[in-house]
């Protein structure tokens, strides 16, 4: 399958570490160490998950090399969501009207994205949809607790939308070579490491260096399979696109592949922890800089636990 257009929205209001700083105590530069983040986008009054999801497909409107009414498929993803109902994915048919399209919402956590891929591809296989919408929409700062000394100050909202089509449309249509996901729900700390649980708390990372060490490892290999399955190396590899939670985590990542900086894409020191969208978002900011034959890999990990891998070619 192929991805044919790519947009991404951040919110106006920016919130730097000063905020953080005179809530918790740190100072802006022991922020940044802990996290690698300098400032987050954060939503405005009336902003949500919704929203933002409606505002993103309207960027994205233009780019789509088909009319939008021939969208079949449209899959939503988001852990933070606004209503989970009448959910991100609902909204958008709603507002653009796309009447012959089915309809899915997905939660993994931050390999969100992934999965929606993978579910697009799954409903191409089974030839019940060619023409897909995938959104994908985090308003973590609504569910965020800033008074968190570990984790209050990690988190960002952004959005992410893309047309998917089985067949390729335009020569500059870049290939899903092949997705991989799975959960890691059986590792020892999985349900415990982060947590958002509405009714009880806001969002919660109760053991961080758990998530270090498993994301650390896990998207490391997952990249280096992914590659190596399909006939590659790292050396073929263009860019690395990993999910943006931490920069500690980014950097281990690109050590253990041996990667330059140059190679690895970043957008976590200026929106901080975007959660699912981070990866997509990062893919859009990423887009135009793609040349013939290019290769990316879009790697992230999830609390809970899940992973997932994306090997793309222009």
């Amino acid at each position: 399958m192929f991805i044919n257009s790519i947009a991404h929205y951040i919110p106006e209001q920016i919130l730097t570490n000063e905020h953080f700083s005179k809530i918790l105590g740190l100072t802006e530069e022991e922020i940044f160490k802990k996290s690698g983040i300098k400032q987050r986008r954060v939503t405005g009054a009336g902003e949500n998950t919704n929203t933002m999801s409606v505002k993103v497909a309207g960027l994205l409107q233009p780019k789509i090399p088909f009319d939008l009414q021939e969208v079949d498929l449209i899959v939503g993803a988001t852990y933070s969501p606004h209503d989970t109902v009448a959910t991100l994915a609902h909204q958008v048919q709603h507002l653009f009207k796309i009447e012959n399209a089915q309809v899915v919402s997905v939660s993994t956590a931050c390999s969100s994205y992934v999965n929606a891929m993978e579910i697009v591809e799954g409903y191409f296989a089974m030839g019940k949809a060619s023409k897909a919408l995938v959104v994908v929409s985090e308003h973590n700062t609504i569910y965020n607790d800033e008074s968190n000394s570990y984790s209050g100050f990690l988190w960002g909202d952004g959005a992410a939308a893309m047309s998917v089509t089985k067949e390729r449309i335009t020569e500059n249509d870049v290939e899903v070579v092949e997705i991989e996901t799975r959960g890691y729900a059986h590792f020892a700390k999985a349900m415990h490491a982060v947590n958002l649980r509405p009714l009880e708390d806001r969002i919660q990372m109760k053991d961080g260096k758990d998530v270090f060490m498993n994301a650390s490892k896990l998207m490391t290999s997952n990249t280096q399979g992914i590659l190596e399955r399909n006939g590659f190396n790292l050396k073929d590899l263009t860019y690395l696109i990993p999910h943006q939670a931490n920069m500690r985590i980014i950097n281990k990542v690109g050590e253990m592949l041996g990667l330059h900086n140059g190679s690895v894409v970043t957008n976590i020191e200026y929106l901080g922890n975007t959660g699912s969208a981070s990866s997509a978002i990062a893919l859009s900011q990423t887009w135009d800089k793609l040349q013939k034959d290019n290769l990316a890999v879009v790697t992230v990990f999830g609390g809970g636990y899940s992973s997932g891998c994306m090997l793309l070619k222009k």
